[in-house]
């Protein structure tokens, strides 16, 4: 592939670094909570929020906007790094026109082969009134996943000065989202969220568990860079908005068993006889009795879509299309950069060398349908 792509090397390391952006770093804090792994959890909440409105509600939910604006906001953020909440919302509602020119600047430079249609949608959302129903999804699940970290840390910080208002002002904010149906139902019991709980703890668990690396990710801001490597990919294929649905949950998601049974490396997987099969006939009951009951009826078959055998390829007349295999690549691609990384930051183990030579020879083999070559080479000259 040639040519200027949404998915680059420069957007990927964009996104990546975001892990090094630590979250509510003036309080005390029982775990890392990094920008990352926040943004993967509003996406998993705004997929949440969409699902009520659309199946309890009655709308039609615009899925590949919500997508977007999760990952422009995200970009935004990216940009103006670790400003308190207060700070940042501020200054955006009083200044909103230099932060967008000043983000746009920053992108540019970091990204310079940016697909031009890309960036013009980008510029276009940060310009907008951003008033629509997915907007307000996308900003409600945004004040939700702050409101999970923020009780993660406040039994710690109940004590310091201004916590209090600073609970009340979360309160405020999701308040304001009462239109929506799983605001709603959240605030009158918690319970409904449970979850987005367990999408969370996904927050708790490392990558590369058996090693020393940074920095160092989880599970879940794992996902979230599979999930919109395939975005990015399918926009640059002009994707249809079904495809582009199914290819980013299933990516989202597709760790998800793994909140029940934690992760269990690649070559124990691979060379102990018979147990890549046992692993995933429990993940199906474990997801079945533990996960499901969590979610309406009527979710339960797209979730198992997502979930079960994420990887493969599938044109389905009721579901539509997924492309499994390139998600894999994602998959792996996310893998690469993490042992990359932090063998570039001077963090190695014998574990992370044969990792990244083993992925990089997957990638080029079998990475194609992503464009994995470029990705590397550019990679390569960004780490250098």
């Amino acid at each position: 592939m040639s040519g200027k792509r949404a998915l680059n090397g420069d957007m990927l390391y964009l996104m990546f670094d975001t892990s090094n952006m630590h979250r509510w770093n003036d309080h005390l804090r029982t775990i890392d909570l990094t920008e990352l792994d926040k943004q993967a959890h509003k996406a998993a909440i705004a997929w949440v929020l969409g699902k009520y409105e659309e199946t309890e509600g009655g709308a039609r939910i615009d899925w590949t906007k919500i997508i977007e604006g999760s990952l422009f906001s995200f970009i935004q953020r990216s940009v103006m790094t670790d400003l308190k909440p207060q700070v940042f919302h501020r200054i955006i509602s009083e200044k909103s026109e230099e932060v967008n020119n000043y983000v746009i600047a920053c992108f540019d430079e970091n990204v310079p082969d940016a697909d031009p249609e890309f960036r013009s949608k980008m510029v276009k959302y940060f310009r907008s009134e951003k008033r629509s129903k997915e907007d307000d999804i996308v900003r409600a699940a945004h004040y939700l996943a702050t409101k999970w970290e923020f009780k993660t840390i406040y039994d710690a910080n109940r004590s310091m000065y201004g916590i209090e208002n600073t609970k009340k002002e979360l309160e405020g904010q999701i308040q304001q989202h009462m239109d929506l149906i799983g605001v709603k139902k959240q605030m009158e019991d918690e319970n409904t969220f449970d979850f987005i709980d367990l999408v969370g703890q996904l927050r708790f668990q490392q990558r590369w568990a058996r090693t020393p690396r940074i920095p160092r990710t989880t599970v879940l801001g794992h996902s979230l860079m599979v999930a919109n490597m395939i975005f990015l990919n399918d926009f640059d294929r002009k994707a249809g908005s079904r495809q582009i649905y199914n290819n980013f949950y299933t990516a989202l998601f597709h760790d998800l068993p793994e909140v029940l049974t934690k992760d269990v490396i690649s070559p124990i997987k691979a060379n102990v006889d018979g147990l890549a099969h046992l692993l995933e006939s429990y993940e199906r009951e474990l997801v079945q009795s533990k996960i499901m009951p969590l979610i309406p009826a009527s979710w339960h078959e797209e979730m198992e879509f997502m979930v079960y055998e994420p990887f493969t390829d599938v044109d389905d007349k009721k579901m539509g299309k997924r492309t499994g295999r390139d998600i894999k690549s994602c998959d792996l691609m996310a893998a690469y950069i993490e042992a990359k990384v932090s063998r570039c930051y001077g963090i190695s183990s014998k574990q992370l060398q044969d990792g990244e030579k083993e992925l990089r020879k997957k990638l080029e083999n079998n990475g194609s349908g992503i464009g994995a070559k470029d990705l590397i080479e550019r990679l390569d000259r960004i780490l250098m």
